[in-house]
């Protein structure tokens, strides 16, 4: 393992931080280390189970060979010029990176000073995590995907959610409007964190809690259409499995997964005026602990600790898809930017036939799952834009090349 340290150190307070400006650059790299600094959190208890072991490649037997092989493998892009893992990651804005094989880490680094106990935004691979929740009450038998939203949550009857169904919200396949543009400030990705306490409220009429705003929200078209990426999604499905559950996410989530993962840190969640929770996107966690719940994903649903988080039969589902998920993807309204892929229980499937699969964030924040070679990485960043498809795909490019060393 190779751990490297460099550069300015983003743990001092940033001066100048506010409401309107956290999430733009130069703040991030500050802001997205210090959520629980900014906003009212709550905690995803790690519990009091062992801590996953993450060491040395040499410690756990591997033969590979040091880390700074990593760095130095080459990347072929599209254009026909070669690049390396490290020169990648140097050029994306990287607060912290890590691969692993079969718990061994191959390459650890933090280029920008952020401790590695740190606990950095998710952004949207929180939904990932809310999405294995989901799959927990469904292995307990407390949710059932076919089941109408309705029948875990009554106030949805008066929402455009009526008639949609848990599957639905898990592959983001409701028939909802849900503008997810990024740059406009009007849009209803933009308007919930106005109703949730995370941008200034640009009009009184905008609700303040989440659960409020989602009940606003209209449809546009039959539910169980085409795939559509909405956060709005995820809150729902977060509303529902509270229902389900009979608990609050950060209890829900400490129990059905957090304690369960070998996590070494507990997790925290941004909340709202009510105490709800943001599921889209509002998680924080440390990039190691990221690796233990990407390894759920390579042991058919167990952890690294050798607890089941998830069944077999959950991870299948999650693997294969339904008869119609690559279709449903493929007419997706917006560009996906991946041909043949597809997404289930809130993860992405960037090619078709494989077995790699993804959680994504905004602004740069990645897990990666190889299961045939048994690799699993993670990266954490501070992109100063929202989303930047070269930076994105140059990354997954980036863990191809280490993974490919093991098929």
């Amino acid at each position: 393992m190779n751990t490297v340290v460099t550069g300015e150190d983003t743990t001092r307070p940033q001066a100048g931080v506010t409401l309107d400006n956290w999430q733009t650059a130069p703040q991030l790299p500050w802001s997205f280390q210090h959520i629980e600094d900014l906003f009212p959190t709550a905690v995803i208890d790690r519990g009091s189970g062992p801590v996953a072991t993450l060491g040395p490649a040499a410690t756990l037997g591997s033969a590979w060979s040091p880390a700074s092989d990593v760095t130095a493998l080459p990347v072929a892009q599209p254009d026909g010029s070669v690049t390396s893992v490290g020169a990648i990651m140097a050029a994306t804005d990287t607060d912290g990176w890590i691969v692993t094989h079969d718990g061994a880490v191959l390459a650890e680094s933090y280029p920008l000073g952020m401790p590695a106990d740190t606990r950095h935004l998710l952004m949207s691979v929180s939904k990932s995590l809310v999405g294995a929740v989901a799959g927990a009450l469904v292995d307990g038998g407390a949710l059932d995907p076919e089941e109408e939203l309705t029948a875990y949550v009554p106030a949805l009857a008066e929402s455009g959610y009526a008639g949609a169904t848990v599957r639905n919200l898990l592959d983001m396949r409701s028939g909802i409007r849900f503008g997810e543009d990024y740059l406009d400030p009007t849009a209803e990705v933009r308007v919930l964190e106005q109703a949730i306490g995370w941008a200034p409220r640009a009009h009184p009429l905008v609700p303040r809690t989440m659960f409020d705003y989602l009940l606003t929200l209209r449809a546009k078209g039959p539910h169980g259409g085409p795939f559509e990426y909405r956060s709005g999604e995820t809150d729902v499905l977060g509303w529902v499995c509270e229902a389900a559950g009979g608990s609050r996410m950060p209890r829900l989530m400490s129990d059905l997964l957090w304690s369960r993962l070998g996590a070494e840190e507990d997790a925290v969640i941004g909340v709202d005026s009510a105490g709800s929770g943001m599921f889209d996107g509002g998680i924080c966690t440390t990039l190691r602990d990221l690796v233990r719940f990407g390894s759920i994903f390579v042991g058919d649903g167990a952890s690294m600790t050798g607890a089941q988080v998830l069944s077999s039969a959950w991870v299948a589902d999650t693997l294969a898809g339904g008869p119609d998920s690559r279709a449903a993807f493929a007419a997706s309204p917006s560009e996906t930017l991946m041909p043949g892929g597809m997404y289930r229980n809130q993860l992405w499937f960037p090619y078709p036939g494989s077995t790699v699969l993804l959680c994504l964030g905004i602004h740069g924040q990645m897990i990666y799952v190889n299961r045939a070679a048994r690799v699993v990485a993670a990266k954490l960043s501070s992109w100063p834009e929202p989303q930047h498809a070269w930076k994105l795909f140059s990354t997954l490019r980036a863990f191809d090349a280490v993974a490919a060393q093991f098929v």
